[in-house]
């Protein structure tokens, strides 16, 4: 049995779900403009780095989801999908999940975005397994808090983990354990898988990529 798992924001998409759901809400006239660009910049910015502050960004990325209800929510994301997601779903990310689901493989995107943006996303790419940052619903309403442990860096790992045990599963049950990413912040579950491949990786990952002989593809 092989299990592989794609990371999201650039490499399945060619560009970054997050980043792109604030753009979004700019440019509907929902947020603040300078506010917000100012902010998403510069947490992307950090993520970049590798020096994310994961909690502060939740704090400033799930916000906003708490001024709407959730019919109004979903309106709003199939606006997202069609104008700002669909063009971003290229057809060599969409070819190799199709390979691998073909070939038996328990397919699944692991990603530190939230739920509320990725779960719409995944379903589009066919890929029935999602393990991504929760966010808190009460009521039928967002809280703007996350809860669990956020999908990101060694989070993954242990997000996985949780998930593999939830499906009475564990890791040597799999003959090989595939993970395609392109971010430095994603070196720790590249690293335990036996199949990392490293996708438009950036410039630490492509070196540490490099020095270790993992495939690197160009998609986008």
């Amino acid at each position: 049995m092989k299990l592989v798992m794609f990371d999201l924001d650039n490499t399945l998409l060619a560009g970054d779900s997050d980043v792109s759901w604030t753009r979004f809400l700019i440019d509907q006239g929902l947020v603040d403009r300078e506010q917000y660009h100012t902010a998403n910049e510069r947490f992307y910015a950090d993520y970049s780095a590798g020096k994310l502050d994961m909690q502060a960004y939740l704090e400033f990325a799930l916000a906003p989801l708490t001024r709407f209800s959730l019919e109004e929510l979903n309106r709003l994301h199939q606006q997202f999908m069609q104008g700002y997601i669909e063009p971003m779903m290229t057809p060599r990310a969409r070819a190799e999940v199709a390979r691998h689901k073909a070939e038996g493989a328990i397919v699944l995107i692991i990603t530190a975005t939230n739920r509320f943006v990725t779960a719409p996303i995944a379903e589009a790419f066919g890929v029935a397994h999602l393990i991504a940052t929760e966010a808190e619903l009460k009521d039928g309403r967002y809280t703007g808090k996350s809860f669990g442990t956020p999908c990101f860096q060694a989070g993954k790992i242990i997000r996985l983990e949780q998930w593999l045990a939830e499906q009475g599963k564990q890791w040597q049950d799999f003959s090989e354990t595939w993970f395609y990413s392109d971010s430095r912040n994603d070196l720790p579950l590249l690293q335990k898988v036996s199949h990392p491949v490293v996708v438009n990786p950036d410039p630490v990952l492509k070196a540490h990529a490099d020095n270790a002989g993992w495939p690197t593809l160009l998609w986008h």
